[in-house]
């Protein structure tokens, strides 16, 4: 069930290596489910719970996990020693974890944490201090593999590729059904359930999509309702292939588009051609940030925009499809080639109660972007 090659697998292995051995670490305790998945493949949402994969800086890996997912592991991963700790009132799965490092010879080591993750709660990681914290010299190596994954292979690549293709096909599929009268839950049946037909995974986090005045968030909330014979719908949703993410976002209205949706469509698309020539090698995550704010206020729009206009994608896991390099004010993050990042021009008027959004995926190349969705920039209408 493995999604690339024991080669693949082995490169990413040795850039591992290698970078620990440039932060002098003995070994690292990765606690991030995309991190497990991208060095060995393992793919569960099993990470709600405690568990570690332990990787010596001499590519040696053993994974602690729970009994419910030890099959997991042995059916999706290139992991040779599992070991389980076991449920039980009063567990306290650090001591397990300190065993199996003292078993792989690690006592007084310099080791790398991933701190900086859904995989590892609050609670659980007072645990590894207090268990780990005079057994090893801990280190924070949060930002480690998520350097590395940053940078795509071509089989990485081609799963962004068919992710995005089923993202285009998932909003045509849906779009004959925007409508006055049309339940919001019947078009989320339509984006997911094309994408689940035709091979894809489910996304990281859900689907937005909301209509009215809810047009105007940018987070999934539950509840539906009809759209009216005037309305505006905000959409964000992602093709999703072997875990790998390629999201799209739009506004689209139903009827005819008012006149502030025109100009905040203008605005919109004017800044996404802006960050368009900034993601290029050269510049940085900051300067494609920089390019969609100037748009943003020379259209006196800088109260309606956001603090982000978007971050890098790949294969990600609940809670967020989002990588955490993002086009944020001065992050000198470096745009390089092969990179697969999400671009959104989110303006959220709510004087006038007008939404328009406009997002899509791209691979960065040795100069200009490639969008890596065919759906046109348009002002969709259903009047």
């Amino acid at each position: 069930m493995l999604h690339f090659t024991p080669d693949e697998f082995e490169r990413r292995r040795a850039r591992l290596s290698a970078e620990m051995a440039e932060r002098k670490l003995d070994a690292v305790m990765l606690f991030a489910q995309d991190s497990m998945f991208w060095l060995t493949g393992y793919d569960t949402f099993g990470f709600c719970f405690f568990q570690c994969l332990v990787v010596k800086a001499d590519g040696e890996m053993r994974l602690l996990t729970r009994s419910a997912d030890l099959r997991q592991a042995r059916a999706t991963s290139n992991i040779e020693t599992v070991v389980v700790w076991r449920d039980r009132g009063g567990a306290n799965p650090a001591i397990e974890l300190r065993d199996m490092m003292d078993d792989m010879g690690l006592l007084g080591a310099r080791v790398g944490v991933e701190w900086s993750t859904h995989g590892l709660t609050a609670a659980n990681g007072k645990l590894v201090e207090e268990k780990l914290g005079s057994f090893a010299a801990l280190t924070d190596a949060s930002d480690l593999v998520p350097a590395l994954r940053v940078i795509k292979s071509e089989a990485e690549i081609a799963y962004a590729r068919e992710a995005a293709r089923l993202g285009d096909e998932a909003f045509e599929a849906m779009w004959p059904l925007v409508r006055e009268g049309a339940d919001e839950g019947v078009l989320l049946h339509a984006l997911q359930g094309d994408i689940l037909l035709k091979g894809g995974d489910y996304p990281a986090n859900p689907f937005i999509l909301g209509s009215g005045e809810d047009a105007l968030l940018c987070r999934y909330k539950s509840g539906r309702r009809n759209l009216s014979a005037q309305d505006q719908l905000t959409i964000e949703w992602s093709g999703v292939k072997a875990q790998y993410h390629a999201p799209l976002m739009r506004t689209v209205i139903v009827g005819r588009p008012l006149i502030r949706h025109e100009e905040l469509f203008a605005a919109g698309a004017e800044a996404l051609k802006a960050v368009e020539g900034a993601m290029r090698p050269g510049q940085t995550f900051g300067d494609v940030f920089d390019a969609h704010a100037r748009v943003m206020e020379a259209h006196d729009l800088a109260r309606h925009r956001l603090a982000a206009c978007g971050y890098s994608v790949g294969a990600r896991f609940a809670p967020s499809w989002m990588d955490p390099q993002m086009f944020v004010s001065g992050n000198a993050e470096p745009i390089r080639p092969n990179m697969t990042l999400f671009a959104h021009m989110i303006i959220m008027d709510s004087d006038s109660g007008a939404a328009m959004c406009l997002g899509q995926t791209y691979l960065t190349t040795e100069g200009a972007p490639e969008c890596l969705s065919r759906l046109p920039i348009e002002l969709k209408a259903t009047g």
